[in-house]
């Protein structure tokens, strides 16, 4: 029984020591500021002091290569902490901007709303326009699921719905900068700030389902205007507060996919847990077992309706553009 529990605790230390292994080699490849080949060899030589200690485990030398192990690694996790998001930077045009906003009683004024006209996937007629809205005539809100990677991943906007048919679009994105690229990986650690957009549909969603070739699906929320109104002051909140102090974008934590436990709470759910906020393709399927959608439809039947792509290009971004999408897309309430 002994050597048995004396297994299991090294099983434990070793499992520890690989966790701890590959974040540290992992961080030293990406942040380390120095060039190719010098991240490289930091990175591989702490690889392979992990690798020693896990081997040292099992001999009477185990106590000397964990502690070297823990105070290296202590050292690196301080560096870590000393990596702060920068404020300024060569962005590119459709992150480089963050939205604020102000209250006045019911009007809601918000500066950098972002009014791009695409005519590629890349390029656009750039716009950024400061615009009011009257959150007393706020009445829908919908999600939009984009997947640009199969269906397991998708990007989520969420869009409200003013009585006059407008509808204003919040995006949860990478701020990249003009020569840089989305890596999940590489933005679980620290490479790109977090930036929140608020732009029209046909800008945000258009560029998508036009342009960009990803697989566009909108559903309708089953969110009272009230509900509406909470979750935007939200956004706003956080809008602003990302404005005055940057965070940095982590493909787990702070994504476009963490707003979706505050809007399942918003609606009235009690959002517990699931696989599905982290495999985020399924979100829809998961905000339809909570009650968030039209339960009167089945679900296939909701999933085979939320497709716009066809309806988008036919339109072709128009100032119809939120209406033509939602033809023969079930209702939020039945």
């Amino acid at each position: 029984m002994h050597r048995l529990l004396r297994l299991a605790l090294w099983s434990v230390l070793a499992f520890l020591l690989t966790l701890a292994s590959a974040w540290a080699t992992l961080a030293l490849w990406y942040r380390l500021p120095a060039p190719e080949f010098v991240r490289f060899i930091v990175a591989g030589l702490f690889a392979l002091l992990g690798l020693s200690s896990i081997g040292a485990i099992c001999t009477r030398w185990r106590f000397k290569a964990v502690v070297g192990f823990v105070a290296i690694l202590l050292a690196v996790v301080i560096w870590w902490n000393t990596i702060e998001p920068p404020r300024n930077g060569p962005w590119a045009a459709d992150v480089a901007r963050q939205v604020t906003g102000t209250f006045d009683g019911d009007v809601l004024t918000l500066t950098n709303v972002r009014a791009f006209a695409w005519s590629s996937g890349t390029e656009a007629k750039q716009q950024w326009i400061t615009r009011s809205y009257d959150m007393s005539k706020l009445r829908t809100l919908d999600l939009f699921m984009s997947y640009w990677a199969g269906p397991e991943i998708g990007h989520v906007i969420f869009s409200f719905g003013f009585d006059n048919g407008e509808q204003l679009a919040w995006s949860v994105e990478v701020r990249r900068s003009e020569e840089g690229a989305f890596s999940p990986l590489a933005d679980l650690f620290k490479s790109n700030p977090l930036v929140i957009v608020a732009a029209e549909e046909k800008d945000v969603v258009g560029v998508r389902s036009n342009f960009r070739g990803e697989d566009v699906q909108v559903y309708r929320l089953n969110a009272s205007p009230d509900q509406a109104r909470a979750l935007l002051r939200e956004y706003v909140t956080d809008a602003n507060a990302l404005a005055e102090t940057p965070q940095f974008y982590n493909s787990l934590t702070s994504n476009c996919t963490t707003t979706v436990l505050r809007m399942m709470r918003v609606v009235g759910s009690a959002a517990p847990l699931d696989w599905r906020l982290i495999i985020n393709g399924y979100l829809p399927d998961y905000a339809y077992d909570q009650g968030a959608l039209n339960t009167s439809v089945p679900l296939e039947v909701l999933k085979t309706a939320s497709h716009i792509a066809e309806r988008a290009r036919r339109d072709g971004l128009s100032p119809d553009f939120s209406k033509e999408i939602r033809v023969g897309v079930p209702s939020a309430v039945p």
